[in-house]
Formats: structure tokens, C-alpha cells, sequence
């Protein structure tokens, strides 16, 4: 069952807290919000205001205190820890500030991992052709060692996009990255969206990166205080030093 309106991930008031009593801090205050398919949305905010406890009560890796998170059609917020791993590797790509790459295995290897994971064959033509897209062909049978960084995260966004997933959640993808090779990923991002109609959440401090997207939405205090097209990276480092 597809979420109505092309809606693929729907936040309803979610909340989250760590600690209790005088302690406790809210994450999260009463967060609703949802993501369309097919567009690249970008997710910022000053230090402390909830923005990746956002992406991974979203995508299945943090539960919320209150609230709810429907992912293409399910309500994830209560299903259990098998159920939510198959969940993840059936519905979800990631890429992460590290690469996450495995060692002993080549760059195609890395790539098709999740596959291997759930027992299904790869597709040649989609490998080929993510191959191509990540502009690797010449580096298909190096192990992360022998690649640059932004090689390794390329290899990292194929490796999200090889199940066409419903949804791709980038966690801060340039963080680790020169400004070439964060421009060479986030062009891939982008083209994720509008070649292969993938759906892109992805949390970054980067308004050169948020000016890749669609869609910004920015967070404070664990609440949204701003959500519209991003501009460029100049309109969205001013609508930061508002925020700070």
C-alpha cells in the first residue's frame, strides 16, 4: 500500500526525549512533516536542534517518545527489531559521513552488498549502469584502500541506490569530503532524483549541499521553523545566521 498524495514518509507530532525529570532534554518537540517521492530534501539547523534525531527516528534507528512515522504505506513506529531491520534493507538506502565500506571487498562487491544480504541476484544492467553514473568502471575491482574518499563515497551512494529503495536518508554524505568530491556526490544525489525518480532525505550543515535540493527544512530547538525551496547556497547561509 503506497502512502496517499505521494507522500513516501509521513512524521506526525513526534517527540523525543532523552532523560527524565530535571534532566531531560527534548530532542524533538511535536515534529509533523512528510516527504514527497521522486525530490531531494534537505534537512539543517544549528548544533542541538534535533535535526539527526529527526533522519533516524525516520528511518527506523531511533524510536520517538510520542508521535508516529509512516513509511511507504507502514506505520514503523511500533513494529518490532526483525521487522524493522527487514524493513530497512527492503525500503531504505543510506550513506553516511563515513563510507562504511568493507575492506575485503572490492568497490563492486560494496555495491551490491545489500543484495547479497537479502539473497537476492543483482541485475547486471542496473549494476552496470550505477557503475557508470558513480563514473567507477575503471575502479570496479579496487578494495576502499585503493580508492580516494570521494570514490569511496560514491561506491557508498551506489551501494544505497542498488535496491531502488523508497527512500535514500544521506547523513551529513560530504562531511568527510574536499569540495570536489562533495560537489561530485551531491550532483549524484541529485541525479538519483531526477534519472532514477529516487526520493533523497539528507541531513547536512552545508549550504552549498542544501542548495542541491529541492526542498529545505530547518530545524530549532527541535522544532521547524522554516520549510521552502532552499535558494542558492548565498539565500541559505543567510537564512542560518538568522537561526544561530
Amino acid at each position: 500500500m503506497a502512502a496517499p498524495d505521494g507522500q513516501v514518509v509521513v512524521a506526525q507530532e513526534l517527540t523525543k526525549v532523552y532523560g527524565s525529570g530535571e534532566t531531560a532534554v527534548v530532542a524533538l518537540d511535536g515534529v509533523s512533516t512528510a516527504f514527497e517521492r521522486d525530490r531531494f530534501t534537505a534537512i539543517m539547523g544549528p548544533s542541538g536542534s534535533g535535526k539527526s534525531t529527526l533522519m533516524h527516528i525516520l528511518a527506523g534507528l531511533d524510536t520517538p517518545t510520542a508521535g508516529t512515522v509512516t513509511l511507504d504505506g507502514v506505520d514503523i513506529t511500533h513494529l518490532d527489531d526483525g521487522e524493522l531491520t527487514k524493513l530497512r534493507r527492503d525500503k531504505l538506502g543510506f550513506v553516511f559521513q563515513f563510507f562504511n565500506l568493507l575492506p575485503v571487498l572490492t568497490a563492486e562487491e560494496n555495491l551490491v552488498l545489500p543484495l547479497s544480504i537479502a539473497g537476492r541476484k543483482p541485475e547486471e544492467a542496473w549494476v552496470d549502469q550505477l557503475i557508470r553514473t558513480v563514473g567507477l568502471e575503471e575502479r570496479r575491482t579496487h578494495r576502499p584502500a585503493e580508492l580516494s574518499g570521494g570514490q569511496q563515497q560514491r561506491v557508498a551512494v551506489a551501494r544505497a541506490l542498488v535496491s531502488k529503495p523508497a527512500v535514500v536518508f544521506a547523513d551529513e554524505p560530504t562531511g568527510n569530503l574536499d569540495s570536489k568530491a562533495s560537489e561530485d556526490v551531491l550532483d549524484l544525489l541529485r541525479r538519483a532524483v531526477d534519472e532514477f525518480r529516487q526520493t533523497v532525505v539528507m541531513v547536512t550543515h552545508d549550504p552549498a549541499a542544501a542548495a542541491h535540493a529541492d526542498r529545505l527544512i530547518t530545524l530549532r530547538d527541535g522544532k521547524i521553523v522554516q520549510d521552502g525551496a532552499p535558494g542558492g547556497a548565498d539565500d541559505v547561509i543567510e537564512l542560518m545566521k538568522q537561526l544561530d
